[in-house]
């Protein structure tokens, strides 16, 4: 049994690691797997596709480079990118270098004539207050003038038919043998969630299976798909990203950022004395913050914070995930739902009254609680408890404080832990920005900490398998007495719709190896073959069975062409001996 683990174990960290070769856990075929297709193939996606310039330059990886790469090549538009680098650096810098690098950037590009009014506009802001926000107006009137007639050049460059390039690679059709599968890491509510490795690019990923005939049983498509779309929707450093979602024969798979280093609560209650030191719930807290505000611009509540899904990465930077339970409230619409986890629930749930947001803001404040006490604010570890006594406590009786609390993390938790939502912090007319404004945070940066060049507290040891032992994970029971017919198709066909461009196109750009040796163009900054709408495309290459098979096949019709010609010449004789 414990051989099993081991073994499981070994496997899974040589993969993290790379695979211990030169192709880093990429399939020796990985540049054909990844090969583009001729431009001329692109012409429907060309067609088709939004010529929006904050979508195809801003959002999208991919186009933000190549759009850059372009600007490159006129020296008047990479003036205009690197003050846009040198804005987005001041932001970063701490506030007491904060004047001193404006100054610079005012020196150095808003010097010019042309420039002058808005120039002495920002030394004038930064003399009486240098905030972030002090080239705010610059930064619209560049990517006012980028938008106009360059963003128009661009699209007619090689460099924007190589975006299409790009985009036709993530059309690629996915299934379960894009991915090398290895073992279970822990289960969702429809199945299990296991570790997975992209063939092509030897990206890591976890795969959440959720079972054809479960989902039916329970009557759960509205559920998975609603997660899944949500998924899609949200872009966060601070949520789980969605890379694939494909099916299986016998089950719906979503295909997720990988968090080696566990989560919340195996870190809470398995390493060491119950929580944490100030610092870390600190970090952690602005991370979750930052989270649930991302959530919260695209309207979506989130509804099941605990510290089972707060999971921790590589580097010590956490993600909120499972999303089974967010759904999206439309504006001046609150809605009603008593979900999420008993001792988390906030009393408005419990209640049964109508919410926006609040319920993530009680949460969030629970959290900080656990962290902290190493309980969770209204029921003691592994305390046995009926559902409606947890609940009564929730809407009743105030959370104790021990001597672990220091009066800043005292504060935060009472401000969020009000039982009236429209008291609490987070719910009021500053949303989060009160949140993040409260002395708690006082050394958080929270600049920084989105741009992800904040220091976590803790990193996981990357030699480590944050999780269960396999054989701890208890196994699904088989469903019975379940039939999927062609209803079920038709739901499996909306929810299985491949590759979401963003996270590949990340990890495409982030892996510089990989993306080098395909991003290439020709000498003196001209169109390969690829790109050159007046060379024909390439002939499909075949495989090695089709070549096998049409080496035989030519062969024996050699051998047939022979065999007739001999016949026919013997023929031939005969007749004439015979006739003489």
């Amino acid at each position: 049994m414990e051989l099993e683990n081991i073994v499981a174990n070994t496997v899974l960290l040589k993969a993290r690691e790379g695979g211990g070769g030169k192709r880093k856990g990429r399939s020796k075929k990985w540049k054909e797997i990844l090969r583009f297709p001729h431009i001329s193939q692109c012409t429907e996606l060309g067609n088709s596709i939004d010529r929006d310039y904050i979508s195809l330059c801003e959002k999208q990886p991919i186009g933000r480079l190549l759009f850059r790469l372009y600007c490159e090549t006129r020296p008047e538009l990479l003036r205009c990118i690197h003050l846009l680098d040198a804005m987005d650096d001041y932001e970063l810098v701490p506030d007491e270098k904060r004047k001193s690098r404006g100054d610079q950037i005012i020196g150095k590009f808003l010097s010019k004539q042309a420039a002058e009014s808005l120039a002495e506009q920002c030394r004038e802001n930064l003399e009486l207050h240098p905030c972030k926000e002090i080239f705010s107006d610059c930064r619209k009137a560049l990517h006012h003038y980028l938008r106009g007639a360059p963003f128009l050049d661009y699209q007619n460059s090689m460099y924007f038919d190589r975006f299409l390039q790009w985009k036709m690679l993530e059309r690629q059709p996915i299934a379960k043998d894009t991915f090398r599968q290895y073992r279970v890491l822990g289960k969702g509510g429809f199945g299990e969630v296991c570790a997975c490795q992209v063939r092509a690019t030897g990206k890591m990923y976890a795969c959440k299976k959720l079972e054809k005939k479960r989902i039916k049983k329970r009557k759960g498509e509205s559920m998975a798909l609603n997660e899944k779309q949500i998924l899609e929707k949200v872009n966060s450093r601070f949520v789980v990203s969605l890379a694939y979602a494909y099916e299986t024969k016998d089950a719906l798979c979503l295909v997720l950022t990988l968090m080696n280093g566990g989560d919340l609560k195996f870190h809470i209650y398995s390493m060491g004395t119950p929580g944490f030191e100030k610092d870390r719930v600190q970090f952690y807290a602005a991370q979750i913050c930052c989270g649930l505000d991302h959530l919260h611009q695209e309207s979506i509540v989130y509804r099941d914070l605990k510290p089972e899904n707060i999971l921790l990465d590589d580097n010590g930077h956490i993600r909120i995930s499972d999303l089974g339970l967010a759904i999206k409230v439309a504006e001046g619409d609150p809605i009603r739902g008593r979900v999420g986890t008993v001792g988390y629930m906030a009393p408005e749930v419990i209640n049964n009254e109508r919410y926006g947001m609040s319920p993530d803001w009680w949460g969030l404040g629970c959290l900080i609680y656990e962290m902290t006490a190493g309980r969770s604010p209204f029921r003691a570890r592994k305390e046995r408890v009926k559902r409606e006594e947890v609940e009564k406590r929730v809407q009743e009786e105030e959370e104790e404080y021990s001597d672990k609390f220091t009066e800043d993390t005292k504060a935060i938790c009472r401000v969020l832990l009000t039982k009236d939502p429209k008291q609490r912090l987070g719910c009021t007319a500053e949303g989060s920005s009160g949140v993040k404004a409260h002395c708690f945070f006082r050394n958080i940066n929270f600049k920084r900490l989105e741009a992800g060049i904040q220091e976590p507290s803790f990193v996981p040891d990357p030699r480590a398998v944050y999780c269960k032992d396999v054989l701890d994970i208890e196994q699904f029971s088989t469903v019975k007495g379940v039939n999927l017919d062609q209803t079920d198709n038709d739901f499996y066909f909306k929810f299985s719709t491949g590759c979401t461009s963003v996270p590949l196109l990340w990890f495409l750009l982030r892996d510089t190896e990989c993306f080098s040796d395909l991003n290439v163009f020709g000498p003196q900054g001209t169109r390969p073959p690829d790109l050159d709408w007046n060379t024909p495309p390439e002939p499909p290459r075949r495989s090695l069975l089709d070549r096998i098979f049409r080496r035989h096949v030519r062969a024996h019709t050699q051998d047939r062409y022979i065999l007739t010609h001999i016949y026919q010449y013997s023929v031939s004789i005969a007749n004439s001996r015979l006739s003489s």
